[in-house]
């Protein structure tokens, strides 16, 4: 079992800046790609970025592009999620989800260790 913890979230106003943070377990975390999805209510949870477990590729739904960025230190069990120029619309509950298969993967159902999730909610 992998353990993922998400923080960082937040009420912020649109333009503003979060970065939310993903813990995983010591010493395996490393060997694990990593997913961020969100779902906001009434919707279904969409792809948001991934990151292989080196950090080396990334990839990231086509219309965040340039303003979400994610990286990781796996020193540190630590996998971010810097979200810039905030929209209302990126109003949702995000999560971190892990899967030790192959990058790219932009499906839910490929990932099979997820946090609870951490509520971002941006005001206009």
């Amino acid at each position: 079992q992998v353990h993922l913890v998400e923080s960082g979230g937040g009420l912020v106003q649109a333009g503003d800046s979060l970065r939310l943070s993903c813990t995983g377990p010591g010493r395996t975390f490393e060997h694990y790609a990593t997913g961020w999805f969100r779902q906001a209510p009434g919707k279904e949870r969409e792809f948001v970025a991934a990151i292989s477990w080196s950090g080396v590729s990334t990839y990231y739904e086509q219309s965040l592009k340039g303003r979400f960025t994610t990286s990781r230190d796996n020193a540190k069990n630590t996998v971010w999620l810097q979200m810039n120029s905030l929209k209302p619309e990126d109003t949702a509950v995000y999560y971190c989800a892990a899967t030790y298969k192959e990058l790219p993967r932009n499906r839910a159902n490929d990932y099979p260790y997820w946090g609870q999730g951490t509520q971002v909610t941006v005001s206009s």
